[in-house]
C-alpha cells in the first residue's frame, strides 16, 4: 500500500500524507499542541526520531534524551493506537497547554500502555514538548507466560532465564 493511502498512526482518521507527515517533515508546523502530541506518536511509529528529538525543548548545554535507545523502543515496538484524554490550552492562540494521552504499544511480547500528563510550550511560533509525568500503569502479557527454561520469545535462541527474563 502507498504510504498516500495508509491512514495516519495518531487515528485521527486522516491519511498519513495530509494529517501527521507534512509536520514530521517540517513542510508545516504543528497548529497545536494536541495536533504535535499526534505528530510525536506518529514519528514513533514511523521511526522519525530526529523530529520526537527536534520537537522537544532543549535547555542551553542540555541533552537528556537517549536518541540510540528511543529508536530501539521505536523500532522494536509495535504501535497500537493514541488516545487524547483531555486538553487544556495548546490551542492556536495559546503560548502553552497540556496534552493527557495514552500511547499502546506492544513489545517481546509484552502489550503496555504509556500513560502521559504532557506540557507544551509554543517558541517563536512553534508548539514544543517541555515535560511529561507519567501515570504507571499495568503491563498485559499476550498469550501464554513463558517458562523459565523455554526458547527467548525476542528470538536470541537463548533460554528466557539467560536473557529477557533476568
Amino acid at each position: 500500500m502507498k504510504e498516500t493511502e495508509t491512514l495516519c498512526p495518531c487515528g485521527s482518521g486522516e491519511k498519513f500524507n495530509t494529517c501527521c507527515e507534512p509536520i514530521i517533515s517540517g513542510k508545516t508546523a504543528a497548529p497545536t499542541a494536541e495536533r504535535l502530541m499526534r505528530a510525536r506518536y506518529s514519528a514513533y511509529a514511523v521511526h522519525n526520531i530526529d523530529f520526537i528529538i527536534s520537537s522537544c525543548v532543549r535547555e542551553k548545554g542540555e541533552n537528556s534524551i537517549d536518541a540510540e535507545e528511543t529508536r530501539r523502543w521505536s523500532e522494536e515496538s509495535e504501535w497500537l493506537g493514541l488516545t487524547i484524554l483531555r486538553t487544556e490550552k495548546g490551542g492556536e492562540n495559546d503560548t502553552n497547554g497540556i496534552v493527557e494521552f495514552t500511547a499502546a504499544y506492544k513489545r517481546k511480547g509484552l502489550k503496555d500502555v504509556h500513560k502521559e500528563r504532557a506540557e507544551f510550550v509554543k517558541e517563536k511560533g512553534r508548539w514544543l514538548y517541555k515535560s511529561g509525568n507519567v501515570t504507571p500503569v499495568t503491563i498485559m502479557r499476550e498469550g501464554k507466560k513463558v517458562g523459565r527454561n523455554e526458547s527467548c520469545p525476542c528470538g536470541s535462541g537463548k533460554k528466557y532465564k539467560h536473557c529477557c527474563g533476568r
